[in-house]
């Protein structure tokens, strides 16, 4: 089992939904509000864990997925922001996310049907297998029967 591919989802799909908290702002996203505090080695060096998700965020960014002004030493990415093509897949709808008996109102059909929201979800229930599948649709560029809520 890959348990850094696991972490890597968690990492990813927290910190983009940081910045889809506070989108369109710019922010300091710090690895400890994504994995809480670690302690660094005999040498000063950050843990693995917490250089994993400094790389998640910053692949994230080389993939076009946020942007970033500059980084704080291995603590944070600052003046973070989502791009396009990162808040664009964070607010499309997941297809089957409610289900068509479910009688709720337009607008909280349309914010419980995005891939944010799902993923938050997911990551409240500690629901991992939820949180992989969903973290992967994030990464696919068209999702079959779905529309940009947008």
């Amino acid at each position: 089992m890959d348990l850094q591919i696991d972490d890597f989802y968690k990492d990813a799909a927290r910190g983009l939904l940081l910045l889809y908290q506070v989108f369109p702002r710019k922010m300091a996203l710090y690895v400890e509000d994504l994995i809480g505090r670690e302690e660094v080695d005999e040498f000063g060096l950050p843990s693995k864990r917490h250089q994993s998700c400094l790389g998640a965020l910053l692949w994230l960014a080389e993939e076009g997925y946020l942007r970033f002004e500059s980084s704080i030493a291995y603590d944070a990415l600052d003046q973070a922001v989502l791009s396009e093509k990162g808040f664009l897949r964070l607010s499309r709808s997941v297809p089957h996310a409610l289900r068509d008996a479910e009688v709720v109102p337009p607008s909280v059909r349309r914010v419980h049907g995005t891939l944010a929201f799902q993923l938050r979800q997911a990551i409240a229930e500690q629901h991992g297998e939820r949180l992989a599948r969903l973290t992967r649709l994030l990464f696919e560029s068209t999702l079959p029967g779905a529309n940009d809520t947008v």
